[in-house]
């Protein structure tokens, strides 16, 4: 029977919402701390993509490639901080009472020091992310990155 979040309380949209947040900030910790695969597997039956164009990115494969670019010093970290706020989750398709769907919105702020550099933003958008519960848990089923105010990139990146 299919139907709608309508059919599931308070307390179980709340703990969708704490799953889903718990993916959203692992994407930001494994990122800061340097684990590229962590990162590309959160994307691994899910893709990627920027607001901005391109070909989405679609699987763990594809999203690591994406990131080789990212330089890590001398701590294995690329010597970043994500702050994300504004989280929001929507809790979508309701199959036999379980949640099955859900969408998020949230912004991000994407600080960086490094090369004993001042600390500084270099990077402010916002992430649009499409999720999926299946036998497994809760997975990224999309995630769409809107980069709405791009800083000096030189000592995150490196050149493709």
């Amino acid at each position: 029977m299919s139907g709608d979040a309508a059919q599931i309380g308070e307390q179980v949209r709340a703990q969708i919402g704490e799953l889903i947040g718990a993916l959203i900030g692992a994407y930001a910790e494994r990122l800061d701390a340097g684990d590229l695969d962590g990162v590309a597997a959160l994307f691994d039956r899910g893709t990627f993509r920027s607001a901005r164009g391109g070909e989405p990115l679609v699987g763990a494969d594809a999203v690591r490639r994406q990131y080789a670019p990212v330089l890590l010093y001398d701590d294995a970290t690329p010597r970043t901080k994500h702050v994300l706020a504004n989280i929001e989750v929507v809790v979508g398709d309701v199959i036999d009472g379980e949640a099955i769907t859900a969408t998020s919105c949230c912004t991000f702020t994407v600080f960086q020091q490094a090369n004993g550099s001042d600390l500084r933003a270099i990077l402010a958008g916002r992430y649009h992310d499409r999720f999926e519960c299946d036998d497994d848990g809760w997975h990224f089923v999309e995630r769409v990155v809107h980069p709405d105010l791009i800083g000096d990139l030189s000592l995150h990146m490196s050149r493709r």
